[in-house]
């Protein structure tokens, strides 16, 4: 008897759990309950595009996030890092929609600012130094198709750090990029993906059957 109460408990349990983290992920990020239930269907298919086992593995977000530029997988790398909050070399979905949510139109400035000095701080050492500001504006030109020589591209890297590095001490730290990304907030462009704004359209199938009301 013990045994077959357990059977039918068991399933309606799952369904509850699932309910009760996508209304604690709406409340911790900009998605609303609708939106974090059809991101679920988004990370089903990024997470079983190699390796089918729950997990977001850095293969499968290269491929799903940088498939045409090998130079961008130096970024890749990078956002996988920050995306992997729990530093166990794979995004589960928690993590999935918590960084997700920096990329919301809806969310702060002040969070995308934090997160794009942190992209472009590759040695993770506090600063954007000329290394990684180069990196950077390869990364632009190469997401907008443009092709300039080396010595171009480096009298840009060198007059864009003179004009961000306001102390002279030769790297960018937080304030110095705040102060630039004020003047500048094109800067921020790619901190912000539109269709998340429509995720529930994106992906209908998931929330079809959900009960919940935003």
């Amino acid at each position: 008897m013990p045994i077959s109460m357990s059977c039918f408990c068991l399933p309606k349990a799952r369904p509850k759990a699932k309910q009760e983290q996508s209304f604690i992920l709406a409340s911790e990020t900009s998605f609303t309950v609708n939106e974090v239930e059809a991101l679920m269907n988004l990370f089903k298919k990024l997470s079983s595009a190699i390796i089918d086992d729950g997990f977001i593995h850095k293969e499968e977000f290269q491929l799903a996030l940088f498939r045409n530029s090998s130079r961008q997988d130096l970024f890749a790398d990078r956002v996988f890092d920050m995306f992997d909050i729990k530093r166990n070399g794979v995004i589960d979905f928690g993590e999935f929609v918590r960084s997700l949510s920096i990329f919301h139109p809806n969310a702060s400035e002040e969070k995308k600012i934090e997160f794009a000095f942190r992209l472009f701080d590759l040695r993770k050492t506090g600063f954007i130094e000329h290394y990684e500001l180069k990196e950077m504006v390869l990364a632009t030109l190469t997401d907008s198709d443009v092709t300039l020589p080396d010595d171009v591209i480096e009298s840009i890297v060198e007059k864009t750090m003179k004009e961000v590095d306001l102390k002279g001490d030769g790297k960018i730290d937080g304030e110095e990029w705040r102060e630039y990304v004020a003047k500048n907030p094109s800067l921020l462009k790619i901190m912000t993906l539109p269709y998340l704004k429509d995720i529930t359209l994106a992906f209908p199938s998931f929330i079809l059957h959900t009960e919940v009301e935003d």
